[in-house]
């Protein structure tokens, strides 16, 4: 890895993907959606994991990350589990065949902020991408509906029951907007453990176990 192919003040947007006809498009994609950002790509959960490391001294410097599931040494979950931890600012978007259940939800509880198919027209695929910016989360639509579909048959605390407080409500707009929890706490001139705590109540609240969940929990709700 060469540090040389950033340039100053530049985003960097990561993608992990092995076949490389599908990187080539993937990264074309990108450089459609973002062509101000550095993109840097691994075909390997060992690879990524050698450039997460190269980011660990200044994780603000990587913001978008595309994560394929099925890599040849190993699942993409775990690397959204480590960007999650290690990377909170980053946006972490699986970019995957799988569209079944089982491969959705271990990513978004593993702190995916989008779930994008590789099935898509590269152009759809590109328009996906730049609804990031504007704090939208990136699904295609099958995706979106499952996920509708999901959250509406949970079984659902009464709204009337356990209404959020005006604060909760603050909160819960903000975090569907794509801000992080100190993004937060400077916009309500709050701690960062004190928006933590609300967003954990929120989650209580709404039953739900994700921010993709709490976005959606915020649009039926009519706050974004």
């Amino acid at each position: 890895m060469d540090d040389g192919v950033f340039r100053a003040g530049k985003p960097v947007c990561l993608l992990i993907e092995d076949q490389p006809k599908t990187r080539d498009w993937m990264r074309a994609a990108l450089t459609e959606a973002y062509p101000e950002a550095e993109i840097v790509d691994a075909a390997t959960r060992r690879d990524a994991n050698l450039w997460l490391d190269h980011f660990a001294a200044t994780p603000e410097r990587l913001w978008l990350v595309l994560v394929d599931l099925g890599l040849p040494d190993g699942s993409g979950v775990c690397l959204i589990h480590r960007l999650t931890s290690e990377f909170p600012k980053a946006v972490s978007v699986v970019a995957s065949i799988y569209d079944d259940d089982a491969h959705l939800f271990e990513a978004i509880s593993a702190g995916a902020q989008g779930y994008l198919l590789k099935d898509q027209a590269p152009e759809q695929f590109v328009g996906y991408l730049k609804r990031i910016e504007q704090g939208e989360p990136p699904l295609s639509p099958s995706i979106a509906r499952r996920l509708l579909t999901h959250f509406q048959n949970r079984p659902q605390i009464s709204a009337s029951g356990v209404p959020l407080t005006s604060r909760e409500t603050e909160t819960l707009t903000l975090l569907a907007r794509g801000l992080t929890i100190n993004e937060i706490a400077k916009r309500l001139n709050l701690k960062g453990q004190t928006v933590a705590s609300y967003v954990k109540t929120i989650y209580q609240k709404l039953n739900v176990s994700s921010r993709a969940e709490a976005t959606l929990a915020a649009v039926h709700r009519g706050l974004a």
